[in-house]
């Protein structure tokens, strides 16, 4: 299942962030990836425990936490540290799969915070492969998209200007991806539910199978 979360950041967010940009230290983004997908990756990372890296990745945790879409469709249990990244002009990251287990946390859902415009720069796109064909994804700046981590994807070439996003992982509390699926339709149905009628016997209904698939379901 993939989702778009829009306007996840505030336009006072994404002034802080873009501030923070231009003075945080890249490194060779290589040095995050593993054996084999060290050879497609050509990229830049701010450090792991720059200060401004840091109030970054704080603020983008706070709104990821307070979001409720997110929690509903990722049931997250636990979050990586996030990367920030950039790509500027010639960089890429060619076909690769995340590795399963990060930090020792297993990576059920990949998440991407788009933090450039996309008409500041050509390409970039993120890529992801399935049975269907591959579907290209260029988010406007301060939009998320989340997906599973169990892909095969890329990010395309850019050609011009610079790609900054903030990328991590999480491990839910759902491990099958059909039932994160399954669970996040019957808690739109009855939210929605709740919205239009208030709180009836269906919507009582409703979450006592919501809740109880939950308790069948959750790996905590």
């Amino acid at each position: 299942m993939r989702i778009v979360i829009s306007s996840l950041l505030t336009s006072n967010d994404l002034r802080d962030i873009r501030q923070a940009f231009e003075s945080l230290p890249f490194v060779d983004g290589r040095s995050t990836a593993g054996f084999a997908a060290r050879q497609v990756k050509k990229n830049k990372q701010a450090g792991a425990t720059d200060r401004g890296a840091n109030a970054i990745r704080s603020l983008v945790s706070t709104r990821l936490n307070e979001n409720e879409l997110f929690r509903v469709a990722v049931r997250p249990r636990s979050i990586s540290p996030l990367l920030i990244s950039r790509y500027e002009t010639g960089m890429e990251y060619g076909t690769h799969v995340d590795d399963a287990l990060m930090n020792g946390m297993r990576t059920d859902v990949a998440f991407t915070l788009f933090l450039s415009e996309p008409a500041d720069y050509d390409g970039g796109e993120l890529i992801i492969e399935s049975a269907a064909g591959e579907d290209a994804v260029k988010l406007e700046a301060g939009s998320l998209i989340v997906y599973e981590a169990t892909t095969l994807h890329r990010v395309a070439p850019v050609t011009r200007g610079a790609r900054d996003a903030v990328v991590g992982w999480a491990r839910s509390y759902i491990r099958s991806a059909s039932q994160r699926e399954l669970l996040f339709d019957l808690d739109t149905v009855r939210r929605t539910l709740y919205g239009r009628e208030g709180k009836t016997s269906e919507f009582d209904l409703l979450s006592k199978s919501l809740n109880n698939l939950i308790r069948m379901w959750a790996d905590d």
